[in-house]
């Protein structure tokens, strides 16, 4: 086996493709050999990892090597597929971010409790604590994961922050499925067509103040940043206080009058959509937006991204910094939410196109965020 492993170590820059190095995978792993999948990755990682934008074809394999441990049912997997991505030479943040997002989409919860007693990084395990959360599961009552979740070790992590379970504004999470081969998921971006809120043109609007701080356009825009950073998008993130309240028939005219870089143009000959959006459309979406990424980029995956989306919805709703989980989702509850779209140039209209507004309880402060992002 040593000498087979690195007998592909050796060739693999030279290769012109990989699928034979994939069908010798398959294979030991079909013949109940996980740990050869495992001592490939590691001696691959540790010739190769730091080249790994150079060499296509290790990151190709190394993929492939995960994919298969992660996604395949069987004796020692799980166990194997952890070695991998904890090893020195392989270990990486995001690795593990991504190792358990298809751990947990793959995996039943109780083969995943190895990872909370074996070779797994403290940062992977809280990952896969709230990917397994985003799925439904019962990590409290969970044997071999309750200990680890409930333990107050870990409360100051930022994941600690997230509840142990599915909140109501949670509860369509649009989640990535996964294959050896491959993942895909779905992309809930636009408007939503139901309860248009049509505008009065001749409707009092209030006179406005923007009030956007560094801070607040940071945590606004906390879904959306990988889209700006990784890929070719751009984000607008602004907060209004207003003088007087403002009605719900104003929203639309209000919007326009603000004067925002992604509306620029809109209302006239240009397309305009202002409808109600319930905060579970708008966790659904700056979820997808965190979770999954933008054009170019791969996203925070379920639990970093589920942590931003609730940023993000906080930021938006003027919670209280420093505040508890229910405490944010009460104020998220007490706001008014609204979606638009606008054909203005801002906006790509590829496929990533995002544009909330909210309005505050007693109807005096408006936040905006718009993200769009192209190929």
């Amino acid at each position: 086996m040593v000498d087979q492993v690195q007998k592909i170590v050796t060739e693999l820059p030279d290769l012109e493709n990989v699928t034979g190095v994939w069908a010798v995978a398959d294979d030991r792993l079909a013949r109940g050999d996980a740990a050869f999948l495992a001592d490939l990755g590691i001696a691959l990682a540790g010739a190769y990892g730091s080249d790994a934008g150079r060499i296509w074809q290790y990151r190709s394999v190394f993929d492939h090597l995960l994919g298969l441990l992660a996604t395949t049912s069987g004796p020692g997997n799980v166990a194997q597929a952890l070695r991998l991505v904890s090893s020195a030479e392989a270990a990486e943040r995001k690795l593990g971010r991504y190792t358990a997002s298809l751990l947990a989409s793959s995996q039943p919860s109780e083969e995943l409790a190895v990872a909370f007693t074996g070779n797994a990084t403290e940062e992977l395990r809280a990952c896969l604590v709230h990917e397994l959360v985003l799925r439904g599961a019962d990590v409290t009552e969970t044997p071999g994961i309750a200990g680890w979740a409930m333990s107050p070790h870990w409360r100051h992590h930022p994941l600690g922050w997230l509840p142990l379970a599915l909140s109501d504004v949670e509860r369509q999470p649009d989640l990535p499925s996964y294959s050896a081969h491959g993942g895909s998921h779905s992309m809930p971006y636009g408007a939503s067509a139901n309860r248009k809120a049509r505008g009065d043109a001749g409707a009092h609007l209030p006179s406005v103040e923007e009030t956007t701080t560094e801070a607040a356009a940071k945590g606004i825009g906390a879904a959306v940043a990988n889209w700006a950073e990784e890929s070719n998008g751009r984000v607008e993130a602004r907060v209004f206080d207003l003088t007087a309240p403002l009605e719900a028939e104003s929203v639309p005219s209000m919007l326009l009058a603000l004067g925002l870089e992604c509306l620029k143009g809109a209302g006239k000959k240009t397309a305009f959509l202002v409808a109600a959006c319930p905060p579970d459309q708008a966790w659904r979406v700056l979820f997808a937006a965190a979770s999954m990424g933008g054009a170019y980029n791969s996203g925070a995956r379920g639990a970093y991204g589920r942590l931003a989306a609730w940023q993000s919805l906080a930021a938006l709703a003027g919670a209280a910094d420093g505040g508890l989980a229910e405490e944010v989702e009460a104020r998220v509850r007490e706001c008014t939410w609204y979606g638009f779209d606008a054909d203005t140039k801002w906006f790509e209209r590829v496929a990533w196109d995002i544009g909330l507004a909210v309005v505050s309880p007693e109807r005096r402060r408006l936040a905006m965020l718009a993200a769009t992002d192209t190929d």
